[in-house]
């Protein structure tokens, strides 16, 4: 029988833990509304937080109603929810596949969108809700193929990883290939897409997006235990009684549909899907990661970059991606510098 002090100590490090999560994620929250209020107030024509204010209750001029509504509200919404997206699936696939590594980016869910997403672009000349979903599919159809060719009496994350890099190399490769088969006026607009852009982010695309995303996370927010069990290893979510591969599919289902749809919206923006959950897990502590707490850093990183793209250097605007890019490059060498010579990716 546990010792009483034992009980005592553990109930009070969860009650420190928990806590720890909630002022990581108020933070966080709190940060991303002001860098969705300052998305909204900066451009070249800049506003005033009395006129924003007045353009969301109808009161505002139509010039201003038209900026902040239809030019900047959209833009600010897509990279809160694209960070959000990515921050969530992120954090899902490192947390059931117990490798830091192990996010969509890097085992091809986020290659196969792409792809998709540029045959539709320059193939069928899809936009909008087509394009989008098109580009679900695409991330779906990647995802099951490395997960097929990764099942082996289950899946192993590692094993995982690794048919995922492949995947996403072949998948690079369709892109690329299909970048020189088109015009150059094409091109650079396929091209600006795949480095990550919220420059045209599209109303339409985005109301869906935040719909089937809204759905997601209520489903993610439901197998919380599932989580929890997955985590502490196949062996152990046994006993306790959860099915384990079933329940393992269904989770990186969501984070799959999560991560289409966050490229849907904005193509594949690079590496926040893999810095957001490890920030939030070193902020909040302990060896659990907090789904709340990456989708708050992701939603961060996302609206920070952005800012940075559009104003960071004046008169040139950048896509997102290309700072994430930068961003996340360095953290990556970082991390697997890190890493634990007897399982890749280990103790980081």
């Amino acid at each position: 029988m546990a010792h009483p002090n034992s009980a005592s100590t553990t109930h009070t490090l969860r009650n420190r833990l928990r806590l720890r999560t909630v002022a990581v994620c108020t933070v966080f929250f709190v940060l991303l509304a002001a860098l969705f209020t300052v998305t909204l107030l900066l451009g070249e024509a800049g506003l005033t937080a009395r006129e924003v204010f007045e353009a969301f209750t109808g009161q505002a001029a139509p010039v201003v109603q038209f900026v902040v509504l239809e030019l900047r509200l959209p833009r600010a919404a897509a990279a809160a929810l694209v960070g959000v997206c990515l921050g969530v699936a992120g954090a899902v696939f490192q947390s059931v596949l117990r490798n830091p590594l192990a996010s969509p980016d890097i085992i091809g869910v986020t290659s196969g969108a792409a792809a998709a997403g540029i045959v539709g672009v320059l193939i069928f000349r899809l936009s909008g809700l087509s394009l989008m979903a098109v580009v679900v599919l695409g991330g779906i159809l990647a995802a099951a193929v490395v997960g097929l060719l990764a099942w082996r009496h289950g899946m192993q994350g590692f094993r995982l990883v690794l048919i995922g890099i492949g995947v996403a190399a072949v998948c690079t490769a369709i892109t690329s290939y299909m970048m020189t088969k088109v015009e150059l006026r094409d091109a650079t607009v396929a091209y600006t897409w795949l480095t990550g852009s919220l420059a045209s982010v599209q109303v339409g695309a985005v109301t869906v997006a935040a719909i089937g995303a809204a759905a997601c996370l209520a489903l993610l927010a439901l197998s919380t235990r599932k989580l929890r069990a997955l985590e502490l290893g196949d062996d152990t979510a046994t006993g306790l009684g959860f099915h384990v591969e079933q329940d393992r599919v269904i989770v990186l289902a969501l984070a799959v549909v999560l991560t289409a749809l966050a490229v849907g919206v904005a193509g594949p923006i690079s590496f926040v899907a893999l810095m957001a959950p490890h920030i939030a897990r070193r902020l909040v502590g302990g060896t659990s990661l907090s789904l709340a707490a990456s989708a708050a850093v992701g939603g961060a990183l996302v609206s920070g970059a952005d800012l940075l793209a559009q104003y960071a250097i004046p008169g040139q605007a950048f896509p997102v991606g290309v700072v994430t890019g930068a961003l996340g490059a360095p953290y990556l060498a970082w991390l697997l510098s890190r890493s634990s010579s007897s399982r890749p990716g280990g103790n980081a």
